[in-house]
């Protein structure tokens, strides 16, 4: 029987990793789940270095599930905003569990993705620059490759056009619409026409395949509303004058917050088969306890088919701390900072306390919370009495995925035991 060993003991030939970076090091790809399982690792046996970021397995395949579940039920497809996690074993599992592909937000990830073996990308973002355009240039001399990003304007569509002109490729398009106030979109129906003459004047090259929207922008269900019927609207005008140049017309929507007003309304938009409706959330697979909690739930109580589903996503991110000092009665400092989570929707939320030793983390008493983070501390406010010591424990959830994905290169996947049963490598 192999002998168990700490992150901290493991050589370069037990695991064949590069130099260790934050908690775990980089593994390499030919590392399977089996083979990290059999290393016997667990959190709460301290053979992980913290503070560390973690997922757990049983929640992250909850919210896979749930999420296809209620794609499905409308009708619609699903391309993940990649973005959030920058992790493409998460990728593979969304794919493999009926997603359509995958959305990303700029060239670096598209090519990430890529090289990772995703074959569709939405690039929900206008791809500018010439050493942009070289890259998917490349990307796209596979053929395989599915490939769609957006534009907005003539001065893109003419940018565009040349570009692949002189490669003598052909670049899929969706036109983004947006709001005055916003951030990117066509804003207006002559600024839609125009685009929509130099997409002719282009259209060897810059070939219009949809209509895309952020909603997220708006932050009311009305406005929302009347932002998706006008997405509709245009579709369907464009449909009936044949100006898209793919077989299959994309119409596509949907952050985090709003997905189930996004199918609600193009799903009864009666468009047609013609029409690929493809919604883009990214927070639900990892979820949260701030933003994203709060959303979801408005959603299960607004959205009859999230309500008739009985059951919800689930946090399924964590950080794992010490307790480094208690310097004060109602004071204990935990060594977790801004360099490990999001802190711009709101500061990580204790809610697990682990003492080595003990049989299983307990609830943190009522009333404990962060009050300010530093670079590599955490303010956590207590009360005088309340049993807490250097070398604890505490289990943190946090609000807005996105942001803390991108301080963590490897994230140990956990099963209910808090054992170690695979690790994922982000690519920020």
């Amino acid at each position: 029987m192999t002998e168990r060993k700490t992150v901290a003991e493991i050589s370069m030939p037990d695991l064949r990793i590069a130099p260790l970076n934050k908690g775990l090091g980089a593994f390499e790809h030919s590392l399977e789940p089996k083979e990290i399982a059999r290393l016997g690792w667990n959190l709460l046996r301290e053979d992980l270095s913290l503070p560390t970021a973690v997922l757990y397995q049983e929640k992250l395949m909850h919210n896979l599930h749930w999420m296809q579940q209620f794609i499905t039920t409308y009708g619609v497809k699903l391309a993940p905003h990649g973005k959030t996690t920058m992790a493409p074993k998460l990728f593979d599992l969304q794919l493999k569990g009926g997603a359509w592909g995958i959305t990303l937000a700029t060239v670096q990830q598209v090519s990430v993705a890529y090289h990772h073996g995703v074959r569709r990308v939405l690039m929900a973002n206008q791809l500018v620059g010439r050493p942009n355009m070289e890259i998917i240039s490349r990307l796209l001399e596979d053929e395989g490759f599915d490939f769609y990003c957006l534009v907005d304007s003539v001065e893109q569509v003419e940018q565009l056009g040349k570009f692949y002109r002189e490669k003598g490729q052909r670049l899929r398009v969706l036109i983004e619409l947006g709001v005055e106030g916003g951030r990117t979109g066509v804003r207006d129906e002559e600024q839609l026409q125009s685009v929509l003459t130099a997409l002719d004047a282009q259209r060897e090259q810059v070939v219009l395949c949809g209509i895309e929207v952020y909603e997220g922008v708006l932050k009311d269900e009305d406005s929302i509303r009347g932002f998706l019927q006008r997405a509709v609207d245009i579709t369907r005008k464009l449909a009936l004058e044949k100006r898209f140049g793919r077989q299959r017309i994309l119409l596509s929507g949907a952050g985090s917050a709003w997905y189930d007003v996004v199918a609600d309304v193009f799903s009864k938009a009666e468009l047609g088969d013609s029409v690929d409706v493809v919604l883009r959330p990214g927070c639900y697979l990892t979820h949260d306890v701030g933003i994203y909690r709060e959303a979801q739930q408005e959603i299960l109580k607004r959205n009859p088919i999230a309500k008739a589903m009985h059951s919800s996503l689930q946090p399924a991110l964590q950080l794992w701390a010490y307790v480094q000092s208690v310097p004060e009665e109602e004071r204990a400092i935990v060594a977790l900072g801004k360099r490990d989570a999001a802190f711009d929707a709101g500061l990580p939320t204790p809610v697990l306390r682990y003492r080595p030793g003990a049989a299983a983390p307990v609830a943190v008493p009522a009333g404990w919370q962060l009050t300010k983070m530093m670079d590599q501390h955490a303010y956590l406010q207590i009360a005088e009495g309340d049993e807490i010591r250097v070398g604890d424990m505490i289990g943190f959830d946090i609000s807005h995925p996105c942001l803390t994905f991108d301080k963590w290169r490897c994230l140990p996947v956990l099963n209910p035991e808090y054992e170690v049963v695979d690790v994922v490598k982000t690519f920020f």
